[in-house]
């Protein structure tokens, strides 16, 4: 008798000191179900946020009623499987107490045959206050642990830091671009398993060595029978290769492994390298005629290391597809929404496909928000997309007391089962900044937390550290997943025990989170002095787009001094240190939307500094991951796109610089430099033609050298002096470099003498046509004079194929746009009902 499921539905939910149940939408939360059923405002607009504080300080209860059919129950076990419950859930079948849970990033399954009847079946779920449980257990720990992020404030709490006792995601605590909203509910899938004779439990495919010419890996079966006694197993590929063995299983829990090899397997490559190809294993467990139990799995086949060797210069930190180095560009994710169940399939499609069209190949799954849902994963696969895995622990010091460690021990289990057969996983972290913020071999290092503390305390709060991070989960990942690399904390240098155990701002070992730029205020230009071998972390703040912003705020609370503006900014002084760097680098804005314009274009030029400069120094750096891609809600932060998918002007000028052949200018001092970088997989040879006109057009000189660029390498294919260049007002000129071959531009980049605040903009006079034989899907643009950052907009949602580009006379720019789909697999040309054309020139004063 084959395995049945039957999803749980209609439910409902109530705060326990209510009598009325109202409907509640499963997977959810308390915010979203109160928020359907219309009994509190939206928590993303205003300063709403501050009056629904008292959400997570009630306790809440859900139910179900269900039947069950008769096949089901006819199978000699049945289990419900709770996917998700956050957190701290008491879970009730027929008035029979079946389960507490009190992890949210756990899987619970149930044994309920001796529970469940035909009809009338009630499943009753009591969430206690994640508050009130945190606050406890504050007041049994002793010390206020550190925990920079939690809103306590906002929380009503004052100073007392809950979040690190309870497994659930940190960032629903607040955090520094995001909200406070401490949910609770059935997050994920809720259902009946009702299944008789033996079960596979989970189908492993652990790839021991894996080469163009052979993958030698082996499956890993778990399975659960009832009975002892010989079966048949078999095992098959979907381009039809084949297995079969005889098994002897016993009763209980076994885990059968099976060695396998297949001849020149198609292998899975990461963006820019080759095809992502997959196979879907398949096994069947049979007796005699009678088929027992099956299950399958998709993976792709590869090998994916993390190489960390010493060089002259420190040690290398890079990663390596099928043997292949890989240069990672991409971005850091956070969840797409403060309410993560409400992010639907086409809001994960339109990340990736956003992802894609900016030429990344990796993202960071931050450790401070949740293992993503599958749906992420398989999105990654199918696309090339290696991930960077962080365990979910961040900024914050935690316990380390019998009952969180197994929590954690159990947590980590559950998740590197579930994620561990996507080819796409290239690390597993374990977690974010607690090394270099705590810093406990440099006493007057990290970030002030150890100061707080007697000697004591601070050595069970280390050891409580190292027991998490540098025992129990390197245990597990090794354990479950033995192909893939471990790395204790991002950033770190390297685990020795001594103070080169944490990272700097120049570390020459292991990865950096590099936040002068910002935090420190220091200049653009650090960007090009701070560079280690991989930079995990780094970015810049802008608002979003006037529409998106009134999403949130009235007109009345247009200013960056409002109350709402300030609320919709959560990093403290954000919105004024957006202001003085745009001081420094930008025009004046002529009102409050020009702001937000100018704000964006200083973050795009802030990223394509930093980006190129780490590009640039290929091979020593082999890691760029800026900070960040996405949004929870609505707010002026460090994201590329906004929490509707709106791409900032950042976005693109960072697809421009994540391009596999990018020419980059940069000066030292009286040293103009055009660099090639190239992360193609064969050699490019062409022109590289330079031209320095003056914004009326005016060509004042060119020149053109050849260039040859091997495959994945960066080089300085030409430097000039600024007497060389010739007469030029700097404020008045531009450099124009071009990479040609065969009359095709495959590369281009313009230079500036001063910063953008210096340069004379006046009215360039921008023209748009449509191309000819193009029935309206691209358009042409000219100028009469330098157009600075040029913004091309559309009604509808979707994005151009350059945007925030500058124009210059006689040097025409042609753009299609293409729309976001209903399913957002993917943006497709399209004509746009109407577009507006702005540069810069518009919102100066």
């Amino acid at each position: 008798m084959s395995e049945l499921k039957c999803q749980i539905s209609n439910w409902a939910f109530k705060n326990r000191e209510e009598q009325e149940w109202r409907p509640a939408f499963v997977p959810g939360c308390v915010h979203t179900d109160l928020l359907k059923n219309e009994l509190i405002p939206d928590p993303f607009v205003g300063t709403n946020e501050k009056e629904l504080q008292w959400i997570d300080k009630k306790v809440w209860e859900y139910e179900s009623v269900f039947d069950v059919s008769a096949e089901l129950l006819g199978h000699s076990k049945l289990e419900l499987v709770f996917e998700g419950l956050d957190t701290y859930a008491d879970v009730y079948l027929n008035d029979v107490s079946i389960l507490s849970a009190n992890n949210m990033f756990r899987t619970w399954t149930v044994d309920v045959k001796p529970y469940v009847q035909e009809e009338g079946n009630r499943l009753y779920i009591r969430f206690r206050s994640p508050i009130e449980e945190g606050l406890a257990k504050l007041d049994a720990y002793g010390p206020i642990l550190p925990a920079s992020n939690d809103d306590s404030v906002t929380g009503g709490l004052e100073d007392k830091k809950v979040s690190v006792f309870s497994r659930k995601a940190p960032y629903h605590y607040g955090w520094d671009w995001g909200p406070r909203f401490v949910t609770s509910g059935i997050s994920k899938p809720v259902y009946l398993r009702g299944w008789s004779g033996a079960k596979i439990s989970d189908l492993y495919i652990q790839q021991d060595d894996v080469t163009a010419a052979e993958a030698k890996i082996t499956a890993l079966l778990d399975i659960e029978s009832e009975n002892s006694g010989e079966f048949v197993l078999k095992l098959r590929t979907n381009d039809g290769h084949e297995w079969a063995s005889q098994v002897v299983l016993e009763q209980g829990a076994q885990v059968i492994s099976v060695p396998i090899t297949i001849e020149q397997p198609k292998l899975w490559w990461s963006r820019g390298l080759g095809d992502p190809n997959l196979y879907t294993f398949t096994s069947d467990l049979s007796q005699g005629e009678s088929a027992v139990a099956a299950a399958s799995v998709m993976t792709g086949l590869r090998s994916i290391k993390l190489i960390r060797k010493p060089d002259e210069k420190g040690s290398t930190f890079y990663f390596e597809v099928n043997g292949i180095p890989v240069f990672a560009k991409g971005a850091n994710h956070i969840p797409n929404d403060s309410f993560f169940t409400e992010v639907t399939p086409e809001r994960y499609r339109h990340e990736i496909a956003s992802a894609i069209e900016s030429n990344f190949n990796m993202l960071r799954i931050w450790g401070g928000g949740i293992y993503e849902q599958d749906i992420f994963y398989e999105l990654c696969n199918e696309n090339g997309i290696l991930v960077w895995q962080d365990f979910m622990f961040a900024c914050s010091m935690y316990p380390g007391d019998e009952a969180f460690l197994s929590s954690v021990r159990a947590e980590a289990e559950d998740n590197v089962r579930r994620l561990r057969n996507h080819p796409s996983i290239a690390l597993w972290c374990g977690n974010n900044e607690i090394d270099t913020a705590w810093s406990q071999f440099v006493e007057d290092g990290g970030w002030g937390w150890k100061k707080l503390y007697t000697s004591e305390q601070r050595e069970r709060i280390w050891a409580d550290y190292e027991a998490v991070f540098h025992q129990l989960l390197p245990e597990v990942v090794e354990a479950m997943a033995p192909d893939i690399a471990y790395w204790p904390s991002s950033p770190m240098q390297s685990v020795t025990g001594n103070a080169d155990q944490h990272a700097t701002n120049n570390s020459s070992h292991g990865d950096i989170h590099y936040w002068a730029v910002w935090h420190a205020q220091e200049p653009f230009e650090q960007y090009n002095h701070n560079i280690g071998r991989f930079m995990s972390e780094y970015g810049f703040q802008s608002f979003p787009e006037y529409k998106t912003v009134r999403a949130y705020a009235e007109e009345k609370d247009m200013a960056l001094d409002s109350e709402v503006m300030l609320h919709h900014q959560k990093n403290g002084r954000g919105n004024f240190l957006i202001k003085d760097y745009a001081d420094r680098y930008m025009k004046d804005p002529k009102d409050f939307p020009s702001f937000l314009y100018i704000s964006q274009v200083l973050q795009a030029e802030a990223m394509k500094q930093a980006i190129e400069a780490h590009r640039r120094s290929m091979d020593y750096c082999m890691g760029s991951l800026y900070w960040q891609l996405n949004d929870c809600w609505p707010v002026a932060s460090w994201s590329s796109m906004d929490y509707y998918g709106r791409w900032k002007a950042a976005q693109y000028l960072i697809k421009n610089s994540f391009e596999d052949l990018l020419l980059s200018i940069d000066q030292v001092d009286n040293t103009v430099n055009f660099h090639v970088v190239s992360d193609l997989g064969e050699s490019m040879e062409g022109t590289l033609e330079w031209s320095l006109y003056a914004f009326d057009g005016e060509l004042l000189k060119q020149d053109s050298v050849s260039v040859a660029v091997a495959p994945r390498t960066a080089v300085v294919a030409l430097s000039l002096t600024t007497d060389e260049l010739g007469f030029y007002d700097a404020s008045r000129s531009v450099l124009v470099g071009r990479i040609v071959r065969a009359g095709q531009e495959l590369a281009r980049s313009e230079h500036y003498f001063v910063y953008t605040r210096q340069l004379e903009l006046i009215d360039p006079e921008i023209a748009v046509e449509a191309v000819e034989g193009s029935r309206g899907l691209a358009f042409v643009l000219t100028a009469k004079r330098l157009a600075k950052h040029v913004w091309v907009q559309a009604e509808e949602e979707g994005i151009f194929t350059d945007n925030f580009f500058d124009l210059i006379p006689g040097i025409p720019v042609t753009v299609q746009f293409k729309q976001r789909t209903a399913d957002g697999v993917q943006f497709v040309p399209a004509v746009p009902e109407r577009i507006t054309v702005q540069s810069m020139f518009n919102y100066a004063k």
